[in-house]
Formats: C-alpha cells, structure tokens, sequence
C-alpha cells in the first residue's frame, strides 16, 4: 500500500511531536486524522486545514467518539494508530496523592489502552495495521521526582511488549519510540499538573522542589541533547513504512546512552549516575 493512500489516527496533536508528525505526514499524502482533548484546538487544526477530532484520553466514552469519527473519516479503514498523547506529573513519590497516580496513568496508560483495544479489533478484521507507543527514555531508567511518569512509562514498555508477543501471528505490528529530551510544550504541561498536586512548602523535598520549578519555567531547550520534533517523526516514518518495523527506536542520545548503561553497568552504579541526572 503506498503512503498516500494510508490512514493514521494521532492522539496529543496539540503541539510538539503530535502535532509536527501530523503535519509532515498529512504533506507526504497521508490522511491524518489529527486528536486534541481541547475543543478550540480541534478547531485550529481544521482550520490549518487538517481533519481533526476531539479525544480526551481520561474519557472512555471520548475515546470511542473520536475512535468512530476517525473511521468515518478513512472511509472504514485505518491503517495506523500514533499513540502520542502524554504529560509528566512531576514529585516525589511520597508527596503525591494516589489520585494524582491515577490521572497520570489515565492518560498515559488506561486511555491508550482503550483505544488500542479498539484499534486491534479493527486491524485484525482487516488483516495489516501498525500500532505506534511514543514511550520515553524514562521507560528505561528512572529519574527523581519524575516517578509517576516514570511509572506510567515502564508500564506502557511492559504492555507493549506483551502486546507484540501476543500479536506475532498476525499482520499487525507495533513499535516503540523512545525519545530524550524533544523540543515541546511538555515542561508547561508539567509544571501546571506540579502545581494542582504537590504541596512544594510542605515537604523534605522543598529545596528539590525549587529546582524542579526553575527547570519547568526554563525557556528554551532542557539540554544540551534535545532534539526537534522531526527526530521523532524520523522515527515515526520508518516504523509506518518499513516491511520490518524495529520494535523500539532510540531517539536522543541520552536514550541510547542510558540503554546501554543499564545493560553494562551494576544497580549501584547506574543508580549513582541517575541520582545526579
């Protein structure tokens, strides 16, 4: 099947990565079908004159909507899924409340899930689809105060895998995209869902706590490794296309950096260097 006459659906197309991927691949003739949970900002992406429709990933009852106005829009067939559609609860572990836990993995698991359940069923009726998780270098190794992210991530890794394994005698295939640091709106993202649950003067984390707000109102890139949103959708592109899709892409150097520590090096070790990351 050639690219321009494949459909994809991509969740989280606000900014960033969904948004850029849905762009470059709406130029190179595919149908995108775009997502924001945002009303004003379904709009705007109709109005830049992408199909666009509203999914609220912490909705059931949203992402079945989204799910069959996506179809109708393909024409009853759709050929990819992008699950793209995230955002990092920053704190310590012991400072954030268990709904707070609960909404991270909402979007960033359970929602996904929902709307992969629904993806698979349709795939396998018509035999070929791809399933793309944009996961994260905090699938494979853990950071401070990024816990519940970090948790929803090493859980996305888990059931991907499990996924493929349980898909490997059918036409489908599903990928992984691990990226670094990515220019993007996510450290605004984190720093509103900081402030809706953590307690900042009223910790042993105080002092951390400063820091993470200087590093969330940084303007410009978090390092000196991030990377556009077109590193991603390099990634994106091949796992769409490719006869043999790889099942992870490392994007970033740090992804491929701290893959490879964790391979080589003892717990004590590795722990060592991510304490100060």
């Amino acid at each position: 099947m050639s690219q321009t006459s494949r459909s994809i659906l991509i969740t989280g197309c606000s900014s960033g990565i969904g948004l850029y991927c849905a762009q470059q691949l709406h130029s190179r003739g595919y149908k995108v079908i775009a997502s924001c949970r945002k009303a004003d900002d379904v709009l705007r992406l109709q109005q830049a004159g992408l199909h666009c429709v509203q999914l609220d990933l912490a909705s059931d009852t949203s992402i079945e909507s989204a799910w069959q106005q996506a179809l109708n829009i393909s024409n009853g067939q759709l050929d990819a899924v992008f699950n793209n559609g995230a955002y990092g609860q920053p704190g310590a572990l012991e400072d954030l409340p268990t709904q707070a836990l609960r909404e991270q993995f909402q979007t960033n698991l359970f929602g996904w899930h929902h709307l992969s359940r629904l993806a698979i069923a349709h795939m396998l009726k018509q035999q070929s689809g791809r399933i793309i998780q944009n996961s994260s270098v905090l699938g494979l190794v853990a950071m401070k105060y990024r816990g519940a992210y970090n948790a929803s991530k090493f859980a996305l890794e888990g059931y991907t895998d499990t996924l493929r394994l349980e898909l490997s005698d059918t036409p489908l295939h599903l990928s992984l995209i691990e990226p670094g640091p990515i220019t993007s709106h996510f450290r605004k993202n984190a720093k509103r869902a900081f402030e809706q649950h953590i307690d900042a003067n009223n910790t042993r984390h105080q002092q951390a706590y400063q820091q993470t707000l200087e590093r969330l109102t940084q303007e410009g890139p978090s390092s000196q490794f991030t990377l556009p949103a077109s590193a991603v959708y390099k990634a994106l592109l091949h796992a769409l296309e490719a006869n043999n899709p790889k099942a992870r892409y490392y994007v970033t150097f740090p992804t491929h950096l701290f893959a490879w520590l964790r391979r080589i090096l003892p717990v004590a070790i590795l722990d060592a260097i991510l304490k100060k990351s």
